[in-house]
């Protein structure tokens, strides 16, 4: 594991493999600017590194705007999807209305993508799961 990109709060870990995959790390709340700067910018590392997988370690993530939550659902997601992510791992918030809200906008956004989600509750089996070789079609 490499890290690509670091930012005040959000680190970008590159797992390396026949299966790579992209790490999210958030380390505190973030604005909407930069949120939206910083997932931009690991859209395009995950574009060059042609990733198949994405663990978002949501655990220190602070409260999100529902404005944000409505573009990562109609930008970030899809986007992920037109690279070729195929896994979709993820560690929910800590907090609890920002778990609540975040995992309702998964449930209602990731079954309509070719991508596997699944939420994991240490870091270790979300970055197994999202780096073993996966096709849409397994489990």
């Amino acid at each position: 594991m490499s890290i690509l990109a670091s930012f005040p709060t959000l680190v970008l870990h590159l797992h390396s493999g026949p299966s790579p995959a992209l790490e999210t790390e958030w380390l505190g709340f973030t604005g909407s600017k930069d949120f939206r700067r910083y997932l931009t910018a690991a859209l395009e590392l995950a574009r060059q590194h042609r990733v198949r997988g994405w663990i978002a370690n949501d655990q220190l993530l602070g409260a999100v705007r529902p404005t944000d939550l409505r573009w990562v659902a109609e930008h970030v997601l899809p986007t992920l999807a037109e690279l070729g992510v195929v896994r979709f791992a993820r560690l929910e918030a800590q907090e609890t209305l920002n778990r609540m809200l975040i995992g309702h906008m998964y449930q209602n956004v990731t079954p309509a993508l070719p991508l596997q989600e699944q939420s994991f509750a240490d870091l270790t089996s979300a970055r197994t799961w999202a780096t073993e070789l996966a096709s849409p079609f397994t489990a």
